[in-house]
């Protein structure tokens, strides 16, 4: 039986330069050599523990690396300096002039943007569908489609990705299945689903501190060379480069990230329960009213929840803004993007993070002006919070202060 993803990361031990229990950081951009052949042969790749210029490499992005292959089962990941230059640089390795992806249609509102109006300067088509369709996956597919393109758990609607049918669909018409997945770290793992990429942003979950923006490109060794070719690799051409203290720093948040994602999971899964009892319109993939709730099942490793992230739809743009307001003046999170902080955040996608999606596709796919994603936090006493957001709700007239609504 395999390893799981935790325990691989805590099996991984590298020694500092002076016997650390932490490595060495390499605060350098650029290293020496004993001789001109020993530059030349790094500079073309042939060489191992060799390094020549961060852009190319580093010890520091290395140990990172590695330990993010180790999550994700993967036999190797580059490390880049944000989520967005992880997905350009796959995307630009894998598509040339006149290619073709077939993407979800509920993706991150960057991702979107760059898919459907930056790639169409190099002639590159994005269609966007309802990813849990596989029928409609299929029938987009041409003879230019280069990859399949997804989210495991979709931002901002969480709508769940059958990752497993959709890998038998890129086998079948020999193209990568593409999985972003930054919403669901060490719950989902996409790989031994099937799918050929993985990419995280790590500036959410994995970092969890919300002081650093970091991605990573989780693959197969070939690929992830051929993205640091001094030639032609995107990775290595399009220059984003993780800053070597920032690698080391996000290494170390690594090692408690089990043990964040099932108190994310708990904390999430205690307000979904609790709100929808009260007669809100939640989503989250925990609950039995989640149209994927059955299909994560078989998907996700257990032990670590259904995620950290929830929406709650309040009827209108006015009253989610007064509702965020207030939650941030009573202290129980941050009006803010992102996700995976300590503490919750909220935000309205449709006026935030998902606002390059043109109105109209936004209410074709039920993103609605009211609905406000919630990226559950830390909290040690979630009923507290339960209790606080509540009244919240009450004071505004979201809820009544009965038990629960009719």
């Amino acid at each position: 039986m395999d390893n799981k993803a935790s325990d691989n990361l805590q099996d991984l031990q590298y020694f500092g330069e002076y016997g650390g229990v932490n490595p060495s950081i390499s605060d350098s951009s650029t290293y020496t050599f004993l001789s001109a052949k020993t530059m030349f042969d790094t500079f073309e790749g042939n060489t191992e523990g060799c390094y020549l210029y961060t852009r190319h490499s580093s010890p520091s992005n290395l140990y990172l690396g590695e330990a993010l292959a180790a999550l994700e089962g993967t036999e190797t990941a580059n490390v880049t300096a944000s989520g967005m230059g992880a997905i350009s640089a796959v995307i630009m390795q894998l598509c040339d002039a006149g290619d073709h992806i077939v993407s979800s249609r509920t993706i991150y509102g960057g991702t979107y943007a760059l898919m459907k109006n930056f790639l169409k300067k190099f002639n590159i088509n994005t269609s966007f569908v309802d990813i849990t369709s596989i029928e409609s996956v299929e029938k987009t597919i041409t003879p230019k489609t280069k990859m399949i393109y997804c989210e495991s758990v979709s931002n901002p609607l969480l709508e769940i990705a059958d990752i497993k049918a959709l890998s038998v669909v890129a086998n079948k018409y020999g193209i990568p299945l593409v999985v972003d997945n930054t919403f669901s770290p060490l719950s989902i793992s996409p790989a031994k689903l099937g799918a050929e990429i993985v990419i995280h942003s790590l500036t959410k979950f994995i970092n969890g501190t919300s002081d650093c923006v970091a991605g990573v490109v989780c693959g197969t060794k070939d690929f992830c060379l051929a993205l640091k070719d001094v030639h032609d690799g995107a990775g290595m051409l399009l220059g984003s480069t993780l800053d070597s203290l920032r690698a080391a720093s996000i290494l170390k948040n690594m090692r408690t990230l089990h043990i964040r994602m099932k108190k994310h999971s708990e904390n999430a899964q205690y307000l979904a329960q609790n709100f929808e009892k009260d007669g809100l319109r939640v989503v989250y993939p925990g609950l039995k009213s989640h149209n994927g709730h059955e299909k994560i099942k078989t998907l996700m490793n257990h032990e670590y929840g259904f995620g950290g992230l929830m929406t709650i739809d309040v009827g209108s743009l006015e009253k989610a803004n007064e509702l965020m307001e207030l939650m941030q003046k009573e202290k129980l999170g941050y009006l803010a993007v992102s996700l995976g902080f300590y503490k919750t955040l909220f935000s309205a996608p449709g006026s935030s993070t998902s606002s390059e999606i043109p109105i109209e596709e936004q209410k074709e796919m039920g993103l609605s002006d009211g609905l406000i994603r919630f990226s559950i936090g830390l909290d040690n006493d979630i009923h507290r919070t339960y209790e606080h957001m509540r009244k919240c709700m009450v004071k505004l007239n979201i809820l009544t202060s009965e038990a629960s609504m009719v």
